[in-house]
């Protein structure tokens, strides 16, 4: 197997941002009343397709835009002198490509000030001091046409719509389609990455650890601590044990080109819920998403294909815990078992709102006889509407 070791990450080495200094609000009248900073600023970008230009975003008229020659790439707006910027308004012509991921930078120290999924319109962030501020579109179905990059100390003129940042930790990015993002460049890694607080990835893809077979003794390629995020990443082949959450955790818009052992595995002991928001996965063999500690997981915008189960509460662990798991909005193609709980434990499944496809003899919600270490799980069969699996044939669609 061929390795590429280039670089060795640490969290350090990444740029971090912390929840803290993200923050979304409506714009205040104040606000709306605010200049639009960007009509006496210059501009550059990634790349233009034929007829359009960077300046077209800070000319004033919607009825020009910019649009890269591809699905991704970056427009910035920038200054002689220092401005403080604290939020931005983004505005599109029609014709082009629906954006489907996005950051927004701090062009002068690389720094991400906010990220999101889905079409974004006003986007507040912490008040920032910057000569050049930079929207970056990390995915799309096709070129977008940015007709105005509108940037104010206060809020947008304009607003039409409450912002579009980073999802919350309470649901997915709407509906997965199957569709696989296109990787903004490469990350050579040759151990693990320990995240804390925030890392975002850029839609990288990040590559590679491990040797890509089943070994649970793999080094996974990301270590979350607790209260951590993982966001906007791919990973890899080969990838390790994937993603660890030692504690609670948030993966977001993180997506798997071969899952290998396990995709993450939620291994806090702490209780409370750890959160799955949108993203995707394919070729596994087994297990995607390894409960090993207790609490709860939730699911919800994730796209799955081709692997055993989306979810398994470890059946023989060291230690025995009770644990939950939440699983909503997610396709899910050629698959065995959606997810797998230990009734004698008292696990349970929450199961809503989930479409199979090419997998007509799924498994739904499994039901197992936990055991000690060193023994094999008894399967005990389906279970449908009971105390511990939530879930009705309503919920499930088959295509």
């Amino acid at each position: 197997m061929k390795r590429s070791v280039a670089l060795r990450w640490t969290a350090g080495a990444a740029t971090l941002i912390t929840s803290a200094a993200i923050m979304v609000a409506l714009p205040t009248p104040q606000a709306m009343a605010a200049d639009n900073l960007s009509l006496s600023a210059g501009a550059d970008g990634s790349s233009k397709a034929s007829g359009t230009s960077y300046g077209n975003v800070r000319d004033g008229d919607a009825a020009t835009y910019w649009s890269p020659t591809g699905a991704t790439g970056y427009v910035s707006v920038k200054w002689s002198s220092a401005m403080t910027v604290s939020s931005a308004v983004v505005k599109q012509a029609s014709g082009g490509g629906t954006i489907s991921s996005w950051r927004v930078l701090n062009a002068d120290s690389g720094a991400v000030l906010t990220s999101g999924s889905g079409t974004p319109s006003t986007i507040s962030f912490g008040s920032t001091s910057l000569k050049k501020l930079t929207f970056e579109i990390l995915a799309a179905s096709a070129a977008p046409r940015i007709a105005e990059l509108e940037t104010y100390n206060g809020g947008g003129s304009t607003p039409t719509t409450s912002p579009t940042a980073s999802p919350s930790p309470t649901s997915g990015t709407g509906t997965p389609t199957g569709a696989w993002p296109s990787s903004a460049g490469s990350v050579s890694v040759s151990g693990t990455i320990n995240v804390t607080g925030t890392y975002d990835g850029g839609m990288k893809t990040f590559c590679c650890i491990g040797d890509g077979s089943q070994d649970e003794d793999q080094d996974p390629m990301f270590s979350i601590a607790n209260g951590g995020t993982l966001q906007n990443v791919i990973i890899g082949s080969p990838a390790g044990d994937g993603v660890h959450c030692e504690g609670t955790c948030t993966i977001k818009n993180v997506w798997w080109n071969d899952i290998g052992e396990d995709a993450a595995t939620f291994k806090g002991t702490g209780g409370g819920t750890s959160y799955v928001i949108g993203g995707g996965a394919k070729s596994g063999s087994d297990k995607t998403f390894q409960h090993n500690g207790n609490g709860t997981v939730s699911i919800s915008g994730f796209y799955l294909s081709g692997s055993g189960k989306l979810y398994r509460a470890c059946g023989n662990c060291t230690t025995s815990y009770q644990r939950n798991v939440k699983i909503d909005n997610v396709l899910l193609n050629d698959i065995d078992m959606v997810a797998g709980i230990n009734t004698n434990w008292g696990d349970t499944a929450t199961i809503t709102r989930v479409t199979l496809t090419n997998s007509s003899s799924a498994v739904v919600c499994g039901q197992y006889k936990g055991v000690a270490k060193g023994s094999e799980p008894t399967y005990l069969g389906e279970g449908w509407n009971n105390a511990n699996c939530k879930v009705t044939q309503s919920d499930i669609t088959y295509k």
